[in-house]
């Protein structure tokens, strides 16, 4: 077992009506009430890091340096963290000053002119 998996005592208040359906569920199941939040709180916390809403969330409030790199793997594990660094590291990085090749004409003389005069921006 390794450090992050010792057990650890947490103490909250909830509804009596929760705890009373619960105690319920845990007997019903031949457990106790603890292993079933353990698996409850697991379960939600692997569903929310799934979302694409909660990912997003992390993502920007670690690229406007609200989130510290350890705080992102621990919400979106470290995969997806180390892509996120290295968005981020892209992001901050100077936009790189290179002239267009004269050499290659990428469009093959099909460039189409737009008239930007009468945008409302």
């Amino acid at each position: 077992m390794s450090a992050s998996d010792e057990p650890r005592r947490v103490h909250f208040q909830s509804p009596e009506y929760l705890v009373e359906r619960l105690d319920a569920v845990a007997e019903l199941f031949d457990t106790d009430r603890t292993d079933l939040l353990v698996e409850a709180i697991r379960d939600y916390l692997e569903d929310t890091a799934d979302s694409e809403t909660f990912q997003e969330l992390v993502a920007t409030k670690y690229y406007d340096d609200q989130l510290e790199f350890e705080t992102v793997k621990q919400l979106v594990g470290t995969e997806t963290a180390q892509r996120l660094r290295l968005l981020k590291a892209d992001l901050d990085d100077e936009p790189l000053d290179l002239e267009a090749p004269e050499d290659v004409d990428i469009y093959d003389d099909n460039t189409t002119t737009v008239d930007t005069s009468d945008d409302e921006r």
